[in-house]
Parts: C-alpha cells; structure tokens; sequence
C-alpha cells in the first residue's frame, strides 16, 4: 500500500448534525478518516460518540450535512442498497449482540451467509478467523456459556470475517477486565495491520495511551479537538 492510498481520506463528514426531537447529539462535525488509518473518538458518556459511528454505517442518518464513505454518498444511497455500504463495515459493540441460540460457528457464518458465499468458502473462512481469535476449541458453544471476554472474541471474528474495509469498535473493552481487553486490542491492532482502518470509540484513557493513533475528542456533540495524522 502507498502512503498516497495511506492517507486517502476514506470516510469524509462536511458539516454533519444528528437531532433528536430537542436534543442535538451531534452539532456541525466535519472530519475525514483516513484509510489504513488506527484511531480513537473519545469524550465523556453522552458526547455523541457512538451516534457518530452510527451514521457512518447508516444505522442512524444525518439530520443536516453529508457523509461519504469510500466515495459513496450516504444521502443519496436507495435503501435496498444500504446492505452493499455496510459490507464495507465490520462492527464491534460492548455488549457482544451475540445471538444466544446460534452456535459460535454460526454466529460468525451469518455474515457470510447474508452475502451469498458458498459453503466451503464460508466453513474454511470461519475456521480461519476462529483460530486466529483463539476460539476455534469453542466454535460449538452457545454464547451463554462463555466468558465476557470469549463472547467480545467472537464479536471480533464476526466482525472481520467478512474483511471489511473498515471496523468500527464501540466500547469493545468497557465491560472486560484488564487481560480480555487487552487480547481484544491485540486482535484489533492485528486486523488493522492486515489493511483495515479500525475507529475506535472509548473514554478509557488506559485504552488511548495504549496504541499510538490520532484521538478525535467529543464534547457536547461537538468536536473539540481533531490532531491531524
């Protein structure tokens, strides 16, 4: 990859709001993220953090402004297609949203079962990433039956096994105690390395000091700080 591809700029918000009702979660936010790129948002609980990854994946929509990811438009994208913008996404969330009654091997094959792969590729690519995140001994397990940390393992798989683009990482280590956490970080830093830009939100400040990368800082909904690369 070349440092021009680097430091693209993948994903580029001009002027984006997010209002809800009299509530304004997010006020004027214009940023890029850069491809390849490792990064944190951070700022207090309630400073709009997770409403911004939101709007990027379209889970939520921008009341005011524009959002491009990878030169796609999120306004002008038809519903129906909203699915081919979130392949590009791989998306990690504190509180795993595992499903109880699917298997781990199930659990992470959904994905790729949602885009249509064929059977063998979906069985090798699952095993695949299953090793790599230590979870292969345990791909017949139901999620009720692991550890905080083992269920944000296979949150993680899920999360890549379709190689994403990008991979959104929203409070991954907040309920985790010291070890997973830092495991769930280790597995991160191994997948950015691989190509992905991995943005991760947190206000765990261990967490920040712990991988070198750009902090955007929220505040109110407001950025209030954004250091270039």
């Amino acid at each position: 990859m070349t440092a021009e591809a680097d430091h693209a700029a993948l994903i580029r918000l001009f002027h984006v709001h997010r209002h809800f009702h009299a509530t304004r979660a997010l006020t004027d936010i214009t940023l890029d993220f850069y491809r390849n790129e490792f990064l944190f948002v951070t700022g207090p609980s309630g400073a709009g953090k997770t409403t911004l990854l939101k709007l990027l994946y379209r889970g939520e929509v921008a009341s005011q402004g524009q959002i491009l990811v990878d030169g796609m438009n999120l306004a002008r994208i038809p519903r129906k297609k909203i699915h081919l913008l979130r392949r590009k996404f791989g998306i990690i969330f504190q509180d795993y949203k595992l499903i109880p009654t699917r298997t781990v091997y199930e659990n992470v094959a959904l994905v790729l079962e949602a885009a249509g792969r064929k059977s063998d590729y979906i069985r090798k690519k699952v095993q695949s990433v299953l090793r790599i995140v230590g979870m292969d001994k345990r791909q017949d397990t139901l999620p009720p039956n692991l550890s905080g940390g083992e269920q944000q393992r296979v949150a993680v798989a899920r999360a890549v096994v379709g190689d994403p683009t990008i991979i959104l990482a929203d409070e991954p280590t907040g309920s985790l105690d010291a070890e997973s956490a830092g495991l769930i970080i280790k597995l991160l830093k191994t997948f950015h390395t691989r190509g992905a830009t991995v943005i991760v939100a947190t206000h765990d400040r261990e967490l920040i000091r712990s991988i070198p990368g750009r902090i955007i800082y929220l505040q109110e909904g407001r950025l209030t700080s954004a250091p270039t690369v």
